[in-house]
């Protein structure tokens, strides 16, 4: 069943639409999705990417890829390398349009100049204890550096010797002047540079000093001729030092208006999933998952090995729009959105994944005949497969019960009725195959059972005209014991076992779920077995399975469980 509705409501295209109608930029739209490489990119940036793109896409505009690399401590490029492939892999071209902040350095300190010699900028040499006391709180204005009277030339030629190295890091940083008893906290005179010695993966070591992020990220917008620059709501109060910034450098000749617009929206809140760049650190470094690509994090590496598909992404980010207000989104609906797109495209195949042998007693053994399945149930023209049916199949260990609860339809062995008449075992069709009747079972020492015996009926084969002679309640699926393909498969679930990570007891990994990940071997259908990394398919009753496209060989894949075929945790939420 699809669960397709419009777009959800989507105030920054009204705002767009207002704006294209006025002529404010022509009707040009100009977008930018601008990571800081620092780490690896998660399911809440995969809504900011389709919300730029998107739009971008689809009012004829551009949107850009860039870097906010101006903390070098934290950055490398091997975060900038997953970063290109993973909004790549979410369907996304930025063609010429990739930059780095880092190239706008040079831009950067000029503005600083200006700043200073406008008055509008200057060298504080307050230790940080100092600044944080002079600051003030949300309740009580801040006060005035001692600093703060220096004049344009003191300023200027002291931020020349930072830039030179002259100073230790720390002993000076260069602040925006504005008012340092604003009630908003964000524009009591900001810093705008520090002094940092560390390399940096794109400059190596040609600065000592470093623009901070509030201050560079309106520069690269209008460096860019970004048209609306979004953002997640916590950047909220920092517009008004965005518009500020720019105003001044557009008063100074640096850009010309109208300068770019910064709109926030909210951010993506997800259940039973961290988000925090901190926690997602802790449990790679810890080891609480196998590393940055594990399929049961939210990193979009993760997702990707997962079998998680860039359709479905696309389809949740539709249902779920874009709006200013913080709320929660069930983790049920990202997985119901990839449940319906794998729904439409993955092709069905069988797998055995608890198997225990079923012997067809009367049946020839040395011969085995075609079965043909359905690639896809609701898409004829994708054709049928060939599956091999012999003597001696693999079916599900479930499929089969000595002593069946009322209301079983699968297979159970001969019993006394009521009367103490002995009655039939039951008959199932084997799906695409025989109806077969069971007729025992053998055990080893232990009581497991290691065989189900059963006969089978000639004239009952599906397709032909005597499938319909005998009708029968259970259906159960298997695979040719002699053309199997045993494999392993990684059942994955849920990463926490709450819908709140640490709510309760503080520690969000009290929460892991221990359960979040099983490794067993299958018996899988033979045609599995030319599977290629990243080939998707619908395992028929468990779920839409993919090949790992790490572990996966060429002639013996590892599939991994990307989701089951229905939510499995409505009633554990109820």
């Amino acid at each position: 069943m699809s669960h397709d509705t419009a777009p959800a409501a989507n105030f920054i295209r009204n705002l767009i639409d207002e704006q294209n109608a006025a002529g404010k930029w022509g009707g040009r739209v100009e977008t930018r999705f601008p990571p800081e490489p620092n780490g690896y990119l998660h399911l809440g940036h995969a809504k900011s990417i389709f919300l730029n793109f998107g739009l971008a896409r689809d009012y004829g505009g551009v949107c850009h890829l860039r870097f906010d690399d101006t903390n070098p401590e934290k950055e490398s490029q091997e975060y900038v390398d997953s970063i290109i492939e993973s909004v790549k892999w979410l369907g996304f071209d930025w063609g010429q349009h990739l930059y780095f902040a880092s190239n706008y350095f040079d831009t950067m300190y000029a503005c600083a100049e200006y700043l200073i010699q406008s008055g509008h900028a200057y060298v504080d040499s307050l230790s940080a204890d100092e600044m944080r006391t002079y600051r003030g709180t949300l309740t009580e204005p801040g006060k005035d550096s001692p600093y703060r009277s220096r004049s344009a030339e003191e300023n200027l030629d002291l931020f020349h010797r930072m830039k030179t190295g002259e100073f230790p890091d720390g002993a000076h940083v260069l602040r925006a002047k504005i008012d340092m008893a604003s009630p908003n906290i964000n524009l009591r005179d900001p810093a705008i540079y520090r002094i940092k010695r560390a390399h940096h993966h794109n400059t190596g070591d040609t600065w000592c000093i470093y623009p901070m992020y509030t201050y560079a990220h309106p520069i690269e917008d209008a460096i860019e001729h970004i048209t609306h620059s979004i953002c997640t709501l916590e950047f909220e109060d920092q517009r008004p030092f965005y518009d500020w910034l720019l105003d001044k450098l557009a008063d100074g000749g640096f850009f010309t208006r109208p300068l770019p617009q910064q709109i926030e929206f909210a951010r993506l809140n997800l259940t039973y999933v961290v988000l925090s760049k901190r926690k997602l650190i802790q449990l790679v470094e810890e080891k609480h998952v196998s590393g940055w690509d594990d399929p049961r994090l939210p990193t979009l590496v993760g997702a990707r090995r997962r079998g998680y598909t860039a359709e479905g992404f696309k389809r949740f980010t539709d249902r779920i729009g874009v709006s200013k207000s913080d709320g929660w989104i069930d983790y049920s609906v990202f997985e119901e959105c990839q449940r319906d797109t794998l729904n439409d495209t993955a092709h069905r195949r069988i797998a055995v994944l608890d198997p225990v042998k079923l012997i067809i007693d009367n049946y020839p053994e040395a011969q085995s005949e075609e079965c043909f399945a359905p690639n896809h149930p609701q898409q004829p023209d994708l054709d049928k497969r060939t599956v091999m049916l012999s003597r001696e199949l693999w079916i599900e260990r479930e499929d089969f019960m000595e002593t069946p609860p009322k209301g079983y339809f699968r297979l159970y062995p001969p019993r006394l009725d009521a009367s103490g008449i002995m009655q039939p075992g039951n008959s199932v069709r084997l799906r695409y195959g025989y109806v077969i009747t069971c007729t025992g079972c053998d055990k080893d020492a232990n009581g497991t059972i290691t065989a189900v015996h059963c006969d089978y009926l000639p004239d009952t084969k599906s397709g032909t005209p005597g499938s319909d002679s005998v009708k029968v309640k259970g259906n159960i699926h298997w695979v040719s014991a002699v053309h199997a393909y045993e494999a392993e498969v990684r059942l994955y679930d849920r990463l926490f076992k709450t819908a709140q990570p640490g709510q309760e007891t503080g520690n969000f990994l009290d929460d892991i779920n221990t359960d979040s990940i099983r490794s067993i071997h299958a018996q899988l259908e033979s045609a599995l077995q030319d599977a290629a990394p990243e080939d998707r398919f619908q395992f028929e009753r468990h779920g839409y399975f993919v090949a790992d496209r790490i572990d996966s060989r060429p002639g013996a894949p590892v599939f991994n469980r990307t989701v089951t075929l229905k939510d499995s945790w409505v009633k554990a939420e109820k």
